[in-house]
This record gives C-alpha cells, structure tokens and sequence, in this order.
C-alpha cells in the first residue's frame, strides 16, 4: 500500500466501518426511514423487506469499510468498491427532491449531508487512479 492512500482509506474506512456497525443496531423508526429513503429513489428496494434491507446495507458498508482498512486489498479494488457504494449515494442526493438548489448540484441544507458523499467518490476515484499509476 502506497504511504500517500493511508489517510484516505483509514479516515474513509473507519467512518464506513462504523456506520455499518450502527445500523446493526438500528430500531424500527431508523429502519423504515433508511428503507422509505432509499426505496423513494431505486423502486427495485420497495420488494426487501426494510429490515432486510437494513441488515444488507450494514453488512455492505462493513465489508466496504474492512477493504479499505485492510493494507493487503489493492488500491484500485478498494477504489472501484469506494466508488461504486458513493455512486449509489450520490444518486439518493442527486434524486431526491430538496436536496439540491433547483436545477443546481449546489446542496441545501436537507441535502448538505448527503453531499459529502463526493467526497468519498472522489477518494475512489484517487486510489483506483494510484493503483492503476503503479502498474506503469
């Protein structure tokens, strides 16, 4: 692993890692929320049950969150991995109603939240980008 990724997996993963290990234990309120807003934008969730769901997405953003800390995963599968789970909620910001400023990508404040998650692509973006300079 490359000095310069250290940060942008440990910060990015540990942040992940965690909210996965939180939703484990996300009541029934939390539950239907996170299902609701995210069957809201992708119709194809409105068949799992919430509580399926919930238990998926945890499982998910653990496993997403244990690659990026794990120094042996290669940059560019840690990136494409990043990148693929940030796409997805990127989409639940850039589709949901309220989020963003009219036409704009500008957030408001219901969306400023959500927004980060460029962050987190852009950190995909850079580690694949790292993995693929190496193999030059």
């Amino acid at each position: 692993m490359k000095l310069s990724n250290v940060p942008l997996r440990l910060s990015t993963g540990a942040y992940i890692l965690n909210s996965g290990i939180t939703k484990r234990d996300a009541d029934q309120e939390t539950i239907d929320r996170l299902h609701g807003f995210a069957s809201s934008v992708y119709p194809p969730l409105k068949r799992i049950r919430p509580e399926q769901f919930v238990k998926a997405l945890s499982t998910a953003e653990i496993a997403l969150g244990a690659v990026l800390l794990a120094p042996v995963v290669p940059a560019t599968i840690a990136g494409s991995a990043l990148s693929a789970f940030s796409a997805g909620l990127l989409g639940l910001y850039l589709k949901t109603p309220g989020m963003t400023q009219g036409s704009s990508v500008r957030p408001t404040n219901d969306g400023t939240p959500l927004a980060k998650d460029s962050w987190m692509l852009g950190i995909g973006l850079s580690l694949i980008m790292s993995g693929l300079g190496r193999k030059r």
